[in-house]
């Protein structure tokens, strides 16, 4: 256990950031996972932006790499155009 005053702050703000990062990186992957499943070419294509906001978002708090945030947004954008053939 840490016996210094900062480190005993450091780890609660710590352990208080993950929980925060934990929460929105499962929200923007049940969109995903939510925006995969649809086949609604119209839903897929109203719900696209917003799924890219989530990742830009993630990405821009250094919660995901924003280049894994390009290829998440890359593939959706694969999938829903693929719902307009």
């Amino acid at each position: 256990m840490a016996n210094h005053k900062s480190s005993i702050k450091r780890i609660r703000q710590a352990n208080a950031k993950r929980l925060h990062n934990r929460y929105y990186a499962k929200t923007a992957r049940n969109a995903m996972r939510v925006l995969r499943a649809t086949e609604d070419q119209n839903e897929a294509r109203e719900m696209f932006p917003k799924v890219c906001s989530m990742l830009d978002k993630l990405a821009k708090k250094h919660v995901i790499h924003k280049n894994k945030a390009g290829n998440l947004k890359s593939k959706l954008a694969k999938h829903v155009n693929a719902l307009a053939k």
